[in-house]
This record gives C-alpha cells, structure tokens and sequence, in this order.
C-alpha cells in the first residue's frame, strides 16, 4: 500500500522580508520543522514572490542540484561561471553548484512582482563540474496532459540534473483524468498544486497544497477545476 504525507498550503513556513516573501514547504532558513525537512532527494520548495526592482544578492551554493521555475514575471540570473540571463513563466533553470557558484537573482522589473518556484534536489553525484542550463518550453504541450521538464538525461526533455528525479507540468480542464506512472519502483512523487483544485489517489488538493506518495507505480490524477496547474516530481525516496 502506498505511503502518502500531505502538505495544506496554510501549513507551509512563511517569511515576509518586504521584498521577499516565501513560503517554505520544507525546513529552510528561519522555519524548522524536523518533520518536513525533505522528501526523499527533494531538499527545498519555496513559493517565492520578489518586490519590483529588487532580489538576492549575490550568495554561494555547493553540492545541490538548483531549479527555478517562473510563474509570472522576469527574474535575472547572474554567476560565476559568467552567464547572464532572464527566465520568465515558460522557462525552466537548472543549476548543478557541484564544488561551488556563487550567483544572484534579480526582478528586472519596476512595475511587477516576480513569482517563482526555488527547488533544490540532493545530487548523486557529489563535487561536480558547475553547470548551468535553461531551456524554453511550450506551455500548450500541457494542456490535458504532462509536459516532462526535468530528467536525468540531457535529451530526453526539459533541463537535466545529476539525480533520477523527473519533473512533469500539466494544465487541466474540468474532470480531466490522467496517469502518471514512476520511471523507478524505489522514487516517491510530490505532487505541488500551482493553480485551482485537483484529486491525487482520492486525496482531494487546493491551490499550493503539496503531496508525497510513495511506494506505488502509478498515481492518478483528476482536475475538479477549469486550468488546474499541477507540478509533479518525482525523486529518489533513498539518498
């Protein structure tokens, strides 16, 4: 039988520095929780909305695998492999700190909040080369269905990480049901809900509701709302 933990959105941790204000899914920085420090490899969720004009200086990463996902806005990314760039809602950044970066994110914009998505993945491989990547997808290759965005592989779709961990977007219609079946018996799925209201294996969700399921192969999914939008990754449940 599979195992589950669920997550509501009002649950997460929250910091509001004015310019930042993030919830966190899982322990990070001031919020402790020793029950959800991660879920298998996956180490780091935050909802994170950046003021006009303002964002993180420059700060030193190592031995993570870094996505970032844009929900709305423009946010620049600085580094000291010397890549410049601007990731907005569509785009997907992959960063692997490996034997250490240091970089910055920026919203580029006076008029608008930057809304996105910070994850970080525990690597299986350690002391790496840095690396960075991006890559520009079409949203309208997930609707009604699962857009795969992440792998381990560089060709297969999406950014690449050094992990077995699969990352897959989807936006649904009303009572639209689908599958999604694990690409390994021993990774678990966290489901996080970016928009509207769906049902995971019978576990009703809201808006910014994150679920783990674990030990099963396959998970089912129905949208309860018109453009539910649904984050799932899959990672390794062992480290």
């Amino acid at each position: 039988m599979a195992n589950t933990v669920l997550h509501k959105a009002a649950t997460r941790g929250h910091a509001n520095h004015g310019w930042l204000d993030s919830y966190h899914s899982f322990s990070f920085a001031n919020y402790y929780n020793p029950e959800r420090i991660h879920f298998g490899a996956l180490r780091v969720l935050n909802d994170d909305t950046v003021a006009e004009a303002r964002g993180f200086g420059k700060h030193p990463h190592d031995n993570m695998e870094i996505i970032s996902i844009p929900l709305e806005g423009d946010l620049q990314h600085e580094d000291s492999m010397g890549n410049v760039a601007v990731i907005k809602k569509g785009d997907i950044q992959a960063m692997s700190a490996g034997t250490g970066i240091f970089h910055s994110e920026f919203n580029k914009n006076k008029n608008a909040a930057v809304k996105f998505l910070q994850i970080w993945i525990f690597p299986n491989k350690r002391n790496v080369e840095p690396r960075y990547s991006q890559v520009t997808l079409n949203a309208e290759d997930r609707h009604n269905k699962l857009q795969q965005v992440l792998s381990p592989n560089e060709n297969e779709g999406g950014v690449w990480i050094h992990q077995d961990a699969w990352f897959s977007m989807g936006k649904f219609d009303t009572n639209f049901s689908t599958e999604y079946t694990l690409h390994k018996n021993t990774n678990g799925v966290y489901a996080f809900v970016l928009n509207g209201d769906v049902t995971i294996d019978g576990q009703q969700l809201n808006n910014r509701d994150g679920f783990g399921i674990w030990n099963t192969s396959k998970i089912s999914i129905t949208a309860n709302s018109q453009d539910a939008e649904l984050l799932l990754m899959e990672v390794p449940m062992n480290l």
